[in-house]
């Protein structure tokens, strides 16, 4: 099978598309390297694959001979207000309407990124996908647009699109500005962590192996149309998630409290009973697990004083 993955040099692009590449897949690799952060990071996250320079906002896909588009380029991070926000109109609202029209117009399936940051504060806890979404950052509502986007493509160009709304993944090659990502730097580093809020906030911590697995079984499995949940099965508190790298570690965190963050939601816990249906996926890395691994990364390739 030949696949286009977008956003192949970041986070879990980069794995996804290595993950295709080991199964036997020949993948397109596609990313546009902005510098959201530093580009170097995500060239070493390419490493081995022959990654094409597109800015999908600009230019068009060229799906001859393609059998599926994995759609997973972006503009990330819920602290979206202000003079970011035509940021993150053009790199996801912009860009993926150019990927539905290129997919539709080829007849072949997408599956894309979309996020739990669209439900906001949501009502249920865990959070079925037939919740009712009410994001409360910029950044969610661009990526609510996006699965407005893929409905309307599909009523009016018979678009075969599957959303996956990840929650808070992570791992080996996490974004700098990431959570555990940045909590590993200053272990390692040392410095103090500033924590938004009381630290009581939690999450449905997802690691990255798990989410490539929930990515890959939509492509080939789901009804067209789907959209499912993509949730780590523990959820934990950012105080209890730091203890838990303090104990892989073996190293204590300077901890400060600052001010909850703008478009920072309190809580999110994913119910994946309905892809657990329809793909038979459920989430396998236990976080005290997942947090050994990203640490075995994070210390091999950070200098340690």
């Amino acid at each position: 099978m030949r696949f286009v993955v977008t956003g192949a040099a970041g986070f879990i692009g980069s794995h996804l598309a290595e993950t295709l590449r080991a199964r036997g897949d020949d993948v397109v690799s596609v990313d546009c390297f902005t510098d959201y952060y530093d580009p170097a990071e995500k060239e070493e996250n390419a490493r081995g694959l022959d990654v094409l320079r597109i800015d999908l906002a600009d230019e068009t896909l060229d799906l001859d001979g393609v059998d599926g588009v994995f759609h997973l380029a972006g503009q990330p991070g819920v602290r979206s207000f202000g003079e970011a926000f035509p940021l993150y109109l053009r790199r996801n609202v912009l860009a993926t309407q150019r990927v539905f029209q290129s997919s539709a117009e080829a007849g072949v399936r997408v599956v894309y990124a979309s996020s739990s940051s669209i439900y906001g504060e949501a009502e249920r806890y865990p959070t079925p996908e037939e919740t009712v979404p009410r994001p409360i950052s910029p950044y969610g509502i661009t990526k609510l647009a996006c699965e407005q986007l893929a409905h309307a493509y599909s009523t009016g160009f018979g678009l075969d699109a599957v959303a996956l709304r990840y929650f808070t993944v992570y791992g080996p090659r996490q974004r700098p500005d990431m959570f555990f990502r940045r909590v590993c730097d200053l272990l390692l580093g040392g410095g103090t962590f500033e924590i938004f809020g009381t630290g009581e906030q939690s999450r449905s911590f997802t690691e990255v192996s798990d989410a490539v697995r929930a990515t890959i079984a939509a492509m080939d499995g789901a009804p067209a149309g789907a959209t499912y949940n993509v949730g780590g099965g523990t959820e934990a508190s950012m105080l209890e998630a730091i203890a838990l790298l303090e104990g892989v570690s073996g190293r204590a965190l300077d901890v400060r409290h600052v001010d909850r963050a703008r478009g920072d939601v309190a809580r999110t816990r994913a119910d994946v009973s309905r892809i657990a249906a329809d793909l038979g996926w459920e989430p396998r890395v236990p976080l005290a697990d997942g947090l050994s691994r990203m640490w075995a990364w994070a210390s091999a390739r950070v200098a340690t004083p």
